[in-house]
């Protein structure tokens, strides 16, 4: 699947992402990057949750991170992008990639939000 050029600062990251069903299922945290030198450069996943910011938080800032909200990432294959729009859509259901969870509990805590309710 193609995409077309994407500008990762500011049409990826901070992005929401839908599943197949339109369920909201986090936001785009960080990329995964493959190349070297004199290579070119592509995007091979998004990384989801708060484990995918670890490297750029200090290690105090991670902890606390940690303790809230955990440090659980999950790696979407760049091929599972159906297409990026104002949110990024995946092919699959959430639950297909692991994600959706916080959302469910979320739901669970708080019913009515999110727009979807947890099934």
């Amino acid at each position: 699947m193609t995409i077309g050029r994407v500008r990762l600062l500011t049409q990826l990251r901070d992005v929401q992402i839908v599943d197949r069903d339109d369920r909201d299922c986090g936001i785009v945290d960080d990329v995964e990057l493959q190349g070297g030198p004199g290579e070119g450069l592509r995007v091979t996943a998004i990384l989801v949750g708060p484990g995918a910011y670890r490297a750029r938080l200090p290690r105090w800032a991670m902890r606390l991170v940690a303790l809230i909200a955990g440090d659980r990432m999950v790696r979407v294959p760049w091929g599972e992008v159906a297409y990026i729009s104002s949110t990024v859509q995946l092919e699959q259901p959430a639950r297909a990639y692991g994600l959706a969870e916080a959302e469910d509990r979320a739901r669970r805590l708080l019913p009515g939000i999110g727009g979807v309710d947890a099934p």
